[in-house]
């Protein structure tokens, strides 16, 4: 698929599907707000010539700098702002053991 395309279906379009586009898929006043901001100074996406084709394609996790869910930040410069890392990770090794041990 084309970049554009893909981007529609991970926006407006799987917002359609889940029944919600009047309230998530796209940037407009009322709806709910996703963002992230990209560092698009990276080796691996320098040039850009197509920034959509570059997200869709050759972004990567690791690149996203800052997060904001629905007018909350999230993460800012990498780092966590809602909750705290080591405190995730320790929970998370813990249900792992409990489902290792079932």
């Amino acid at each position: 698929m084309d970049a554009q395309t893909v981007l529609k279906l991970a926006t407006i379009k799987g917002a359609q599907v889940l029944g919600l586009r009047s309230s998530i898929g796209s940037l407009a006043i009322g709806k709910k707000a996703d963002l992230i901001i990209i560092d698009t100074a990276r080796p691996h996406l320098t040039p850009m010539y197509n920034p959509i084709s570059h997200m869709v394609y050759a972004a990567r996790g690791s690149d996203v700098t800052t997060v904001i869910i629905d007018g909350t930040l999230v993460m800012a410069d990498r780092q966590l702002k809602t909750m705290n890392l080591d405190s995730v990770i320790d929970d998370v090794n813990r249900i792992a053991q409990d489902i290792m041990a079932k």
